[in-house]
């Protein structure tokens, strides 16, 4: 609820900034903002540019139903089928791929349902299923939820019954959910990055991992100024460009996380970045 009347008041106030250039309105999923990235490259981008960007987070399809009221300039979400059919509804113009990270399986150390090192995400969830571990979903329709939803149709199973445990208050975030997870010693799927931020504060392991179906990218999409003439487009268009540049936004999502862990919590994933890679 917190998080509601923060986006609304920031709403507010940019309805009276939207018209001026020089401001850029992202709607940004909650992890990457959590993990502190989008606040890394709004910083370095207003340091090169002089544009300032502000954000609001909220799950995959809360940023993108806010942004269809027009008051968005970019989105920086992680569910495809949800990115698609907005751009198919032409509230955005383009899926722009940005950047990556991985989902993980995390539980206690007892693991009593016995996934521990297990290659295959979806067997390890059919097994929790079937153990009746109690596992824990946001239930909210973000991308976290929306990727875990994927996984438990994948693997032949509808999760339902006691064990499968929706947590209230899940639109707030992965963080609040972990710590829950962690408070309750039960099983749930998580990125990666929000694990390791707060990993020494929980007690709860990373059990299932490296499997593809786990990846988790992230993409931008531009709102389309034709349907909404107040959209900022053209610089949105701008930050978009730097934010997939190799030398620019991609460089430091390569870095981030090193000097804290000692590893990038995200992966570059620009078109851009991939071709110059490229021998």
């Amino acid at each position: 609820m917190k998080r509601l009347i923060a986006i609304f008041a920031l709403l507010c106030i940019c309805t009276t900034a939207h018209a001026e250039k020089g401001f850029i309105m992202l709607a940004s999923t909650i992890g990457p903002i959590d993990a502190g990235i989008v606040s890394a490259l709004e910083d370095g981008f207003e340091k090169e540019t002089g544009i300032r960007v502000r954000h609001v987070g909220a799950g995959t399809g809360e940023a993108l139903k806010i942004s269809e009221k027009g008051s968005i300039d970019l989105v920086m979400v992680h569910a495809r089928s949800l990115e698609e059919k907005f751009v198919a509804d032409g509230f955005g113009t383009e899926r722009i791929p940005f950047m990556y990270n991985d989902f993980v399986i995390v539980g206690p150390t007892s693991d009593p349902a016995g996934v521990r090192g297990m290659k295959s995400a979806t067997a390890a969830l059919k097994k929790i299923a079937e153990k009746s571990s109690p596992f824990v979903t946001r239930g909210d329709k973000s991308g976290t939820h929306v990727a875990e939803s994927e996984l438990w149709a994948k693997s032949g199973v509808k999760p339902a019954g006691a064990w499968y445990k929706v947590y209230e208050k899940g639109s707030e975030g992965n963080v609040p959910t972990l710590r829950f997870t962690s408070s309750a010693g039960f099983y749930t799927l998580i990125d990666r990055a929000t694990y390791l931020s707060i990993q020494k504060e929980i007690k709860l392991e990373i059990l299932v991992e490296g499997d593809e179906a786990l990846l988790n990218r992230i993409s931008l999409i531009t709102v389309n100024q034709n349907k909404f003439p107040k959209v900022n487009g053209e610089e949105a268009k701008l930050f978009a460009n730097w934010l997939t540049s190799p030398t620019k936004g991609q460089k430091i999502v390569a870095e981030f996380g090193k000097d804290r862990f000692g590893a990038a919590l995200f992966f570059p994933d620009s078109k851009e970045w991939h071709l110059q890679q490229k021998p």
